[in-house]
């Protein structure tokens, strides 16, 4: 492993601070002051994108595509099926070849559960597990499930008691990561950040109110991504400390999913976070909001250090779609607000150029990007609220 997962805690203030909300956000975005880093090279890397397939709904709907997941010589697509009338049923497909697609039967058992939307994926040793979910209830609030793999190939829905991942305490369900520690699947609680972890994706156990994970006197954290590794899982988000109005970037590793140490990055008076995390040659890079744009941090021997910046926010909520290494370099593909597109960068996060994207993205509600990499090529979903698509690509050049 090229750097360790851990730089020095540093610790501010006594108090903690509310939540801040996806509106404040868009303000105070709006209000940052633009990125120090160097603009990105000039002139766009070319992508030779072909487009993939799926098979036709069993039954009337559209296909709704939200996450990827790509392991052990299979690839595995994740979202639903919606109709006419706005319902949705769950659905999965998978492939061997990366060309040819077929579903994977979703067994779903609950009300929510057999209305669900999977929204994040993910597998390992030749298993796949899913997270999907569905607003509902008195209060709107997402209703989530969790599938696991059954003998035969097919995802069933796990039994849960409502407050696994709901209930007064609920906050969000961000995505799930899968290694040889298990499965472990990061968000939010009103504590601060939580976890679920499970050695087989066939129960999840909640860890909420955990030292260093959850809130403290440091400030409110929020996770928003993990990763596995050789030493176990990684986990990334931000922190705001008391007093402040802008995040943080923070990393959290465990052994187990149950214990954390923290560790919050040099920040600024910009608003900051990391919301995706890859390993690169066994490195972790997370990428997320920087300011006005868009940035990287890397771990080094040494401990954590900001990466190179990209890209603008224009307005809305700004967000990465998706982050993903392949041997050409990472790949992320972020949302300025109103539309997703792509960057590139060869060096491990310290520059970057822009990617044309195979379709026009746009952001918004029902609107999403999935990514994944196979070590030699890209894999894009593309969800425009009306016609679906999915790609693999690969750089034509990268001068």
């Amino acid at each position: 492993m090229r750097a360790r997962w851990l730089g020095r805690p540093r610790c501010s203030g006594t108090r903690s601070a509310p939540l801040v909300t996806c509106a404040l956000l868009a303000v105070l975005l709006a209000g940052c002051p633009a990125s120090r880093d160097e603009p990105a090279e000039p002139g766009p890397v070319r992508v030779a994108w072909q487009r993939v397939p799926l098979p036709p709904p069993d039954g009337p709907g559209r296909i709704v595509l939200r996450d990827l997941a790509i392991c052990d010589g299979h690839w595995y697509a994740s979202g639903a099926v919606t109709d006419a009338a706005l319902g949705t049923r769950p659905a999965v497909w998978s492939s061997r070849d990366g060309a040819q697609w077929t579903p994977v039967p979703v067994v779903a058992d609950s009300y929510y559960g057999r209305r669900s939307v999977v929204f994040s994926i993910a597998c390992h040793d030749g298993r796949v597990a899913a997270v999907g979910g569905k607003v509902g209830g008195a209060h709107g609030n997402p209703r989530v499930a969790t599938w696991g793999q059954r003998g035969d190939g097919a995802l069933v829905e796990v039994a849960a008691s409502f407050e696994t991942y709901g209930g007064p305490k609920a906050v969000n369900v961000s995505r799930l990561a899968a290694g040889d520690a298990g499965w472990l699947i990061v968000g939010n609680r009103a504590s601060g950040a939580a976890a679920w972890v499970s050695p087989d994706a066939a129960e999840f156990t909640l860890i909420e109110g955990a030292p260093q994970l959850s809130t403290d006197e440091q400030g409110v954290t929020w996770a928003s991504d993990a990763v596995a590794g050789p030493s176990g899982w990684l986990a990334v988000g931000g922190l705001l400390a008391p007093g402040r109005i802008d995040r943080d970037p923070v990393a959290w590793t465990s052994v187990d999913g149950r214990d954390w140490r923290r560790t919050v990055l040099a920040g600024t008076e910009a608003y900051e976070e990391m919301q995706r995390v890859v390993l690169v040659d066994g490195a972790p890079v997370g990428v997320g909001l920087r300011g006005r744009g868009f940035g990287a941090w890397r771990a080094e021997p040494t401990g954590w250090t900001a990466a190179g910046g990209f890209g603008a926010v224009v307005g809305g909520v700004p967000s990465i779609g998706g982050v993903a290494a392949s041997a050409d370099g990472i790949l992320a593909v972020v949302s300025d607000g109103e539309r997703y597109g792509g960057w590139l960068s060869v060096d491990r996060g310290d520059r970057w150029r822009a990617v044309e994207l195979p379709v026009a993205a746009p952001a918004g509600a029902d609107r999403a990007v999935g990514l994944a990499a196979d070590g030699q090529r890209w894999w894009l979903s593309v969800d425009d609220g009306v016609q679906p698509s999915l790609w693999v690509g690969r750089a034509s050049a990268t001068s």
